[in-house]
């Protein structure tokens, strides 16, 4: 076995939503391995300049983008920006994502919508443009960030509008592994169970209870991740070590489905 098989050194990535939480994570970890890293943001500018600067601490290339994945034309834009800054993407992290809470007899077709619209179709629009690109090099790799959320219902709190976007997004990552085999690009996602984020200790700071009484109680391994906890999952998925693994979707949650 190659030692390196973990080294992503000459790769590029884009990895959307990374100015914080988890995608900032995983921009971190690829930077760390060897990647540069393209940080996309939708707002926050300075986070993302934040999480940028430390890939180039590292001794790699990394650069800010912004566009609202939910937008193709921003998408096309900022694909298009990326591959111009660095020549190619060979991995795309769909992370953006967002959630709105609330019973689904009271959720607005608005914020419906809109959850969709950046948690589904933003991850087909980033897909579908970066894919272009990987079809015509023959090469690439993509990993979306589902949830434990596309497999049981999240409780005591109601999230249809999430779950259900989560779901989708592990059968588009089947559906496009499947259509793009063919050109040698790889699509798989993993699917984190409650990770510690800074949206996390908001939740905990209103409702402290809910880590001992549900969360934590609910893994078998008795406790929430870290964000450098799902890294290694991603960082494998990108690498050559998982060259012949293309539509899995890895759960990372402490073992939280399994019962």
């Amino acid at each position: 076995m190659k030692p390196d098989l973990f080294n992503l050194t000459g790769k590029t990535a884009l990895v959307t939503g990374a100015a914080r939480g988890i995608g900032a994570g995983l921009a971190r970890a690829l930077g760390a391995y060897g990647a540069d890293v393209a940080v996309n943001y939708t707002q926050a500018h300075d986070r993302a300049e934040e999480v940028a600067a430390e890939i180039r601490a590292m001794g790699r290339r990394a650069m800010v983008v912004q566009a609202d994945v939910s937008d193709e034309a921003q998408v096309e834009r900022m694909v298009a920006e990326v591959e111009g800054h660095f020549g190619r993407i060979d991995i795309l992290i769909n992370n953006a994502g967002i959630i709105f809470g609330g019973p689904a007899e009271d959720f607005s077709l608005e914020e419906w919508r809109r959850t969709f619209a950046v948690n589904v179709e933003g991850v087909f629009l980033c897909s579908k443009h970066v894919g272009r690109r990987m079809i015509a090099r023959k090469s690439g790799c993509i990993v979306n960030i589902g949830s434990m959320s596309g497999k049981i219902v999240n409780w005591p709190f109601r999230h249809a509008a999430y779950n259900a976007t989560k779901a989708a997004v592990h059968q588009l990552t089947k559906n496009l592994a499947v259509e793009w085999a063919e050109h040698n690009i790889r699509v798989n996602a993993i699917a984190p169970g409650y990770i510690r984020t800074e949206l996390v200790d908001d939740v905990l700071a209103e409702n402290p209870s809910v880590l001992s009484e549900h969360w934590g109680r609910d893994t078998i391994m008795g406790r929430i991740g870290t964000v450098d906890e799902l890294a290694g999952s991603v960082v494998y998925l990108c690498s050559d070590s998982a060259s012949f693994t293309t539509g899995e979707v890895i759960f990372v949650d402490g073992g939280l489905t399994l019962r």
